[in-house]
């Protein structure tokens, strides 16, 4: 319930303020110590099943979310974006979620190109 309540709050921040805002309000835990396997299979499943109730709720609210989620019980986490061009014009962005050097939300990480990390 925690994880739907959280991702909840993060797709309706977004919806309302910036990203620069809703990030600020995610990222100001401090967090310094690696969570282990088992916490971030525990965040990741919680996120994803909690998003599927959620419309809207992109890999950045993903990925946002887990951040906080983690932040909360001290393991430290980024928040990385990046960016993929397809054979048209069109840009594709996408939001990951990484722990030490596991990638927790988002998937793969090959065929973007890595724009920013936010978090510690």
């Amino acid at each position: 319930m925690r994880c739907l309540a959280v991702v909840s709050a993060v797709r309706l921040g977004l919806t309302i303020f910036s990203y620069n805002k809703v990030r600020g309000l995610v990222t100001r835990l401090e967090a310094r110590d690696d969570a282990d396997i088992a916490d971030l299979r525990r965040i990741a499943w919680g996120v994803a099943a909690a998003a599927r109730f959620v419309p809207g709720a992109s890999c950045l609210t993903q990925a946002l979310s887990g951040h906080y989620l983690l932040a909360r019980q001290g393991s430290a986490s980024k928040i990385r974006i990046g960016v993929r061009r397809d054979t048209g014009a069109e840009l594709k962005a996408h939001a990951w979620l990484v722990s030490g050097n596991h990638i927790v939300l988002g998937g793969s990480i090959h065929d973007f190109t890595h724009l920013v990390d936010h978090g510690q």
